[in-house]
């Protein structure tokens, strides 16, 4: 049996990216330090450990986001509740297209992503914080 399905990854993506705000990487350099701004990893613990983050980066695994911004959930994590204007990334920035969507679809505002990710942000050699094991 084939599976078919109606929307792939990459319509996901494209969809997601048409609706919402990307900060180029020189942009979101630019942001960083600025208490308007927080940046959300969106990439599992094992990777952060691997390679980094962004300096003062949140952690935030991407299957958590929706109950983290969720003032009603018992996961809520206060960073959520703050005016802040969320910048989310991950490795290449397909799991923050589509987690900016959601978290603008749940009405957290402003939100972006970085473009390219935090793959962009490396290869243009920016400061990166270790993630203890």
């Amino acid at each position: 049996m084939v599976v078919r399905i109606k929307k792939g990854i990459k319509e996901l993506i494209e969809e997601a990216s048409s609706q919402i705000k990307t900060l180029t990487i020189e942009e979101a350099k630019s942001a960083l330090g600025n208490d308007e701004y927080a940046f959300i990893d969106l990439r599992d613990i094992r990777e952060l450990q691997k390679v980094g983050k962004i300096p003062g980066a949140f952690s935030c695994p991407r299957g958590m986001l929706e109950f983290w911004i969720d003032p009603d959930s018992p996961y809520h994590k206060d960073i959520f509740s703050k005016e802040k204007h969320f910048v989310f990334y991950c490795a290449s920035a397909w799991r923050s297209a589509l987690a900016t969507k959601t978290a603008l679809d749940m009405g957290l505002s402003p939100v972006s992503h970085i473009e390219g990710g935090f793959s962009a942000w490396v290869k243009k050699q920016f400061p990166v914080e270790s993630v203890m094991r």
